[in-house]
Order: C-alpha cells, then sequence, then structure tokens
C-alpha cells in the first residue's frame, strides 16, 4: 500500500500484560493523545477503544462474534466509528482438540486453565467441554482470578492431573505465557491458537487461523478510513484461513512419537 512507518505514520503500542482492568486505562490514553486511529486485538481489547471514544476510528481484529459482543451493529454495515476483521476460533475448537488427541498417543486428561474475567474464555470452555465428550476425553478445567493464581496452578500441574495443555487464546493473566513454561519446566505437551509467538517459544502445537492474515486484511481497512471512507460504512470481514502446526523439536524432547498420518496434515512444522 506504500506507507512507511515513521515517515507515513507511527505506532504506540499500549500492551496490558493479559490485565483486562487496565484495557480502559490504556484505551483512554490513546484518546487523550488524539491518536488518528485505535487498531485493537481481541474483543475486551475493542470493547474498551469503543468506550472510550465515539469519534476516533477503530480497526479490530479476533473477538469471536462481533455482533453478539456488542461491537456492531451488522456485519455488512457495522456502524458508528469501527469495523474490522473477525476470526473463526470456536468454531474450531473441537477440531484443535481434536489434533491433540491425535498428536499424543493415549491422551485421557486435558487441562484448560482460563482466567474467570475472561468471557470469550468462557464460551471456549463449553465448546471444548462439548467436544471432549465427543471425543472420550476428560477436560480437567481450572478458574482462576489473578495471575499469580495462574502461575500457581501451572508450575504445580502434574502428568497424573492431565496429558496435555490447551491454552485460552488470549493473554488474559498470562495464562498462555504459564501454560508455554509448562511444556519445558513440566515435560507436557500444549496446544496453542497459533504458531507466530508460542511454537517459535516452545510449544507443542497450535491450530487456528492465521493472525498474520488477520493483520494483512485489516491493513486494508485501514487505508480506506485513511482515505476518508467511515468505518461505520466498510463491511466487517471474516478470516476463515486456519493453520495446523507442530513443532516436531519439542515433540522429540518431550519423548512424543507423532504418526506420519498426522504429520502430514500439518500446515507447518518446526524442526
Amino acid at each position: 500500500m506504500g506507507y512507511r512507518e515513521n515517515e507515513d505514520f507511527v505506532i504506540g503500542v499500549r500492551f496490558t500484560q493479559g490485565d483486562v482492568a487496565e484495557l480502559p486505562a490504556a484505551a483512554r490514553e490513546l484518546v487523550e493523545q488524539r491518536v488518528d486511529l485505535i487498531f485493537t486485538r481481541g474483543g475486551n481489547s475493542a470493547k474498551a477503544a469503543q468506550a472510550a471514544t465515539s469519534q476516533i476510528p477503530i480497526v479490530f481484529t479476533g473477538g469471536g462474534d462481533p455482533v453478539g459482543l456488542g461491537l456492531i451493529r451488522s456485519f455488512a454495515r457495522p456502524g458508528g466509528n469501527i469495523t474490522g476483521i473477525t476470526e473463526l476460533d470456536l468454531e474450531l475448537g473441537a477440531k484443535r482438540l481434536e489434533l491433540f488427541r491425535d498428536i499424543i498417543p493415549g491422551l485421557k486428561r486435558v487441562l484448560f486453565p482460563y482466567d474467570a474475567a475472561d468471557a470469550y474464555a468462557k464460551l471456549e470452555a463449553k465448546v471444548y467441554r462439548d467436544a471432549a465428550r465427543r471425543l472420550g476425553l476428560v477436560l480437567v478445567e481450572r478458574i482462576v482470578r489473578t495471575q499469580q493464581e495462574a502461575e500457581a496452578v501451572l508450575s504445580q500441574v502434574r502428568k497424573e492431573e492431565a496429558g496435555g495443555i490447551l491454552s485460552p487464546r488470549y493473554v488474559t493473566s498470562n495464562i498462555p505465557g504459564f501454560v508455554l513454561e509448562a511444556t519445558s519446566r513440566r515435560s507436557l505437551p500444549t496446544m496453542f491458537h497459533t504458531h507466530y509467538f508460542w511454537l517459535e517459544r516452545g510449544g507443542l502445537a497450535s491450530y487456528g487461523v492465521s493472525t498474520y492474515e488477520s493483520g494483512r486484511h485489516a491493513a486494508r481497512l485501514v487505508d480506506k478510513i485513511l482515505r476518508g471512507k467511515r468505518p461505520g460504512e466498510i463491511p466487517v470481514e471474516a478470516n476463515v484461513r486456519a493453520e495446523f502446526a507442530i513443532n516436531l523439536k519439542v515433540a522429540q524432547t518431550l519423548g512424543l512419537n507423532i504418526v506420519p498420518e498426522v504429520l502430514y496434515r500439518a500446515d507447518k512444522i518446526f524442526r
């Protein structure tokens, strides 16, 4: 599109380290600085930005069902000062759990830790609960309320309690970070939503939409807004491209022998 960072635009990042309660303050700070546009990742961030301003354009990615969350009026005409890219995610939960089972021979119990304040994770839990019943697995749910509690739960998890760990999608209470640490410290297989960060740093597997593709699609929407189009008149798009990735080096470290049939299904293999 021809834009050059630090020449045509400057990005100011606000990362609350998984603390949902800090999102409203971060959004208000951006509004006070009179930024030209707010880009968000996830439903909680988008809701915080929407509550902070009705004037500054907002472009979101992720967030599950944007209509159900109250972010937009409809996909065709989102209304207000917001548009974005939604992603298939809850719809992929059952397949994610099935792939996790296929990777780990004899998997019976799967741990799913999530924050009590994370509404999206609660929806994930229901999807995994239903899928686990169909797949003959036991879903071990651990609800936490603070980052310290999340760290304690995941630093003490035993193989007898669960043969693998499912990470929630969002970084509320830094749970995915503690899940990642459990891969090496507790020698437990882990499954994430995306490989772009987690598998590169030691996670076992991931299955979910390509967040890179979501970003590319969102950039087109940003370009339209910068050229004068109103956000509320730009249809919300859906990213439906799913990717399955495996970190083969981590699998070998964990002593997992992944059968060729599963490896052939992977879109990306880290060696």
